[in-house]
């Protein structure tokens, strides 16, 4: 039995429910997603997607068996994940790529689980959750596929997985159906190859058990960067197609979500300092009104001026956020 595995994020829900539209019942394959969903979510999406299509969508529990003619989709807030017995396991491992549920950590389970019968796919989104996953099911001997990027609302993540991976099949998504019931008809003529024990132990990882100093040395070296969830310090993933980051406790990033992390970290530093002048310059307006009506003048004024610069300071820093050609419109003036 062939295992399809999906991962999608922005634009996944409309994506997934045009493929479901055109899944049969009968496919001859288990099929497991992951799309970016909030901790909070209701959890009414298994619902949504069911009503598109006639596999039945479910959010799996704890050990379940996969069966056929289901659409198992990875609930809130947790990791799922699959063994080669064809049991689920949800996980409240670490994030990966600031994502609980992470497309990554299923794409490893298959990869590891079913070898050369998975089949990882992967659909529209932002930045690049997946790819990892994706090269672990190519280095499995499975097969790869991901949604043309012209044709992803969000292309980011199917254009990262072709920039990294060596892609068995681009297809527009009203092709990628007749694709997957066409290949789950198919055994897999590759062998099973033996993974790294990188994967493995990323796998472990995900699965929220807890690596050893041993194991982690064997993923990566220590690099300069500190984790931005927990700021212990990232080892530098030896991953010669894609440049990844993972810390001690276990959380995992990709240079690009490291990157986004960093600049939202950047954004969130910059309006607080806004707001600690803002809340200054407020502070010294009261101590000027308080000197003024003890009729100290002198004071007053000069709370009042250094009130004003904290407020020209803090425009000035504010304007550091904006886009550069605004910045320059700015300096400009």
């Amino acid at each position: 039995m062939r295992v399809i595995v999906i991962g999608t994020s922005a634009g996944g829900v409309q994506a997934l429910k045009t493929l479901l539209a055109d899944l049969p019942v009968d496919l001859d394959a288990y099929v497991l997603a992951v799309i970016h969903i909030a901790p909070s979510s209701p959890g009414l999406l298994p619902d949504l997607l069911s009503k598109a299509g006639r596999l039945h969508c479910v959010h799996p529990s704890q050990g379940e068996m996969l069966q056929r003619g289901r659409f198992y989709l990875a609930p809130p807030d947790r990791h799922l994940l699959i063994d080669a017995r064809g049991s689920i396991r949800l996980s409240h491992g670490p994030k990966e790529n600031r994502a609980r549920p992470a497309v990554d950590p299923l794409f490893r389970s298959a990869a590891l689980a079913f070898g050369p019968s998975a089949i990882g796919v992967i659909l529209t989104g932002n930045l690049d959750d997946g790819t990892a996953g994706l090269l672990a099911v190519k280095r499995s001997g499975g097969t790869t596929i991901i949604q043309d990027p012209l044709d992803a609302a969000a292309p980011s993540m199917p254009r990262s997985a072709a920039m990294h991976v060596d892609i068995d099949h681009a297809v527009a998504l009203s092709k990628l159906a007749p694709l997957l019931v066409s290949l789950s008809k198919e055994r897999p003529s590759a062998a099973r190859r033996v993974m790294p024990d990188e994967i493995r132990i990323e796998a472990e990882i995900a699965a929220d058990e807890r690596a050893t100093p041993g194991d982690l040395a064997k993923i990566g070296d220590p690099s300069i960067f500190t984790c931005p969830d927990c700021h212990g310090t990232l080892l530098k993933v030896r991953d010669e197609q894609l440049l990844r980051f993972r810390c001690h406790t276990g959380h995992a990033f990709t240079a690009q979500s490291l990157l986004a992390t960093l600049n939202q970290t950047t954004e969130d530093t910059i309006w607080s300092t806004v707001r600690a002048l803002q809340e200054g310059a407020m502070l010294l307006g009261h101590l000027a009104q308080h000197a003024r009506d003890a009729g100290q003048a002198d004071e007053a004024n000069s709370l009042d001026r250094e009130a004003e610069e904290k407020l020209e300071q803090a425009e000035l820093v504010r304007r550091s956020l904006a886009p550069r050609g605004e910045r320059a419109r700015f300096s400009a003036r």
